[in-house]
């Protein structure tokens, strides 16, 4: 961290003298500087690894100073000292691009934890990767691709909350890793919550934990997702699900970086940037009052759209391959490839279950092909849940494999699957090329289904 310089920027001498004493014990050079115009003449002079300026200025403000150092310097992280509870321009301050901010009485321990994070990019170019990226990246070539990676890359280097919109399917949750893994938080635990799978009771000590004996059943203490993710990144998937008395305690944590577990009388800080996602339209439930408006400002400081499958069709056949690729690997099977017309049918396709329907078709032709080679056929693009368990059924009507209300649907059709292999191999006495001709599907089929459903 030697030889590292930062530039301060503040009009009360106490504060420029606090904050260049904290910095210096850090093992830091600093300038401090009173105003605008000295801090633009010494962003053309010189260059900083970090910048820290006070929202009001004597001559301006901070923001301004953020928008010339993002047109100057953009490798430059800025962070904005703001008065303590104006939550608005510290929002304005990070759409304007500021990396993070911190409010005035600043807490030192805050401070250093802000200037930490922000030396960590400083000297990381944002066309380079970072060593820390182990994540799979979005597969894709096409404009709409180019452009979400370039914002991948450009969020990555700030602690702004992002909001990732897009449809079911399309892969937000990897979009969230990979802001993760391209940022300064990459070393610390990245903690992905589904808010739409957690009961509403439980839903308290799940985000910040319980001490021993504060509820019937606490026997012992437990740290909730905020603790998890300390010093890394929170994603809120399905973030719209969360009942609204939930909503005003993530509202305080998120705005106060402090949390309080059920049963603790003191606040405990968490160091978490927060991602969230939902394929639900936020502003129409913020106008209806099922989500708090508060909230949604303050996780929707940047809005970024994960384009639909259908919108970026020339990725598909770039993407077959990945997927073809994948499912061979995991079943220790030849890859198979598509033939043009199996390949010009789903360039043709609607896909209103995006990536995740492409990885399901693919998946199940790649079970009924033959020779490594999927065709038209084998890709069944009007076959439905419900026409399979009716076939399964043989006799239409539904009765034989009723869904149970407490079992999901995937589940369900891998029990269906499995009786039904099962009956097969019984009644070939587990003579498995007798099985798969009963079933009418090939023995690679069924050696695939096989270890799918755990028979093999």
């Amino acid at each position: 961290m030697a030889n590292q310089r930062v530039l301060i920027v503040d009009d009360e001498p106490d504060i420029r003298e606090l904050l260049e004493l904290t910095l210096m014990r850090m093992g830091l050079d600093t300038l401090s500087v009173p105003d605008l115009k000295s801090a633009i003449r010494q962003i053309d002079q010189h260059a900083y690894d970090l910048c820290l300026t006070d929202m009001r200025l004597p001559d301006g403000n901070g923001l301004e100073l953020v928008k010339y150092i993002q047109h100057k310097r953009p490798d430059t992280p800025v962070a904005m000292i703001t008065a303590h509870g104006n939550m608005e321009l510290a929002i304005d301050s990070l759409k304007a691009g500021a990396f993070d901010f911190v409010s005035k009485p600043v807490e030192i321990e805050r401070l250093r934890a802000l200037v930490n994070q922000a030396l960590k990019i400083s000297n990381t170019p944002s066309s380079q990767a970072s060593p820390a990226q182990a994540v799979p990246t979005m597969v894709g070539e096409s404009e709409a691709m180019t452009h979400l990676q370039s914002k991948i890359r450009k969020l990555a280097r700030s602690q702004a909350p992002v909001f990732i919109q897009g449809e079911s399917g399309t892969g937000k949750e990897l979009v969230a890793r990979q802001i993760h893994a391209l940022g300064p938080r990459a070393e610390g635990p990245f903690v992905p919550v589904n808010c739409g799978a957690i009961p509403s009771e439980l839903m308290e000590s799940e985000f910040f934990g319980h001490k021993k004996g504060a509820f019937t059943g606490a026997s012992e203490d437990k740290a909730g997702f905020f603790q998890a993710a300390n010093n890394g990144t929170l994603f809120l998937d399905e973030v719209a699900d969360l009942p609204l008395a939930m909503q005003v305690k993530l509202l305080r944590s998120i705005q106060e970086k402090k949390i309080r577990s059920i049963g603790s009388q003191q606040e405990t800080d968490v160091d978490v940037r927060i991602l969230s996602a939902t394929h639900k339209n936020l502003d129409a439930l913020v106008a209806s009052g099922e989500f708090r408006q508060d909230l949604f400002y303050r996780i929707n400081v940047i809005n970024l759209p994960v384009p639909a499958l259908r919108e970026r069709t020339s990725d598909i056949p770039l993407l077959c391959q990945r997927i073809l690729i994948r499912i061979a690997e995991s079943y220790e099977l030849a890859p198979a490839r598509l033939d043009k017309s199996a390949e010009n049918a789903l360039m043709n396709y609607p896909f209103p279950g995006n990536v995740r329907e492409l990885e399901n078709i693919l998946e199940r032709a790649y079970t009924l092909c033959e020779d490594d080679r999927i065709g038209l056929r084998d890709l069944q693009l009007d076959q439905t849940p419900a026409a399979a368990i009716s076939g399964a059924n043989g006799n239409g009507n539904g009765e034989r494999y009723a869904r149970p209300s407490d079992m999901n649907l995937e589940d369900y059709l891998m029990e269906v699957e499995r009786e039904v292999v099962e009956q097969a191999l019984e009644e070939t006495r587990w003579n498995r090329t007798a099985a798969a001709k009963r079933l009418g599907i090939t023995f690679r089929a069924l050696r695939y289904r096989l270890k799918k459903l755990g028979l093999d």
